[in-house]
């Protein structure tokens, strides 16, 4: 049951998120919808116990790369007035139905456990899935020429994405 819980509730999460970022009309909460699809999908990285893609996807895409988009949309759109009213309909009564489904969640965690607060701050076991040491050492042991391979790759693209961009530009000015 737990389980089924860990699952539905992250999964539901991206699918509001993304259904924001479909049909929100202001660009800002089109990024707050994706900044929620890729934290929930974090979180569900976590449950599957791939804790280096859900650390990575957190600080790379729902922290960086998203504060860049959010730099974007806020750079271009200076020249539009404020909003001051609410486009959400409902929004209030949505935080409102959220937060007391949180009080509730937290409550029965509280009240199932008998008042018992160390069964929650005890030491875990952790299993080594998906952690960065894992990785990194298969992937520098194991696969090095495969990853080697790749870095190459990348390389000779990038360079050969700039020259594109360098000989267009040229071009264009003669």
């Amino acid at each position: 049951m737990l389980e089924i819980f860990l699952f539905a509730v992250p999964a539901g999460l991206v699918i509001l998120g993304a259904l924001i970022v479909i049909f929100a009309k202001n660009p800002v909460h089109n990024s707050m919808g994706l900044v929620l699809t890729l934290s929930s999908l974090a979180i569900i990285y976590i449950t599957l116990n791939a804790t280096f893609v859900a650390m990575v996807q957190m600080l790379v895409y729902a922290g960086a790369v998203m504060t860049l988009f959010l730099f974007v949309i806020m750079m271009i759109g200076v020249d539009k007035p404020e909003q001051s009213k609410e486009e959400i309909k409902g929004q209030t009564l949505l935080v409102s139905g959220t937060l007391l489904i949180l009080i509730g969640i937290i409550s029965y965690v509280i009240i199932s456990s008998g008042f018992k607060w160390d069964l929650y701050f005890s030491p875990v076991e952790y299993s080594l899935e998906g952690t960065p040491d894992l990785i990194a050492s298969t992937l520098f042991t194991e696969w090095i020429l495969p990853f080697e391979i790749i870095s190459i790759l990348l390389i000779v693209a990038t360079t050969a994405a700039i020259a594109l961009a360098y000989d267009t530009k040229t071009r264009k000015h003669k």
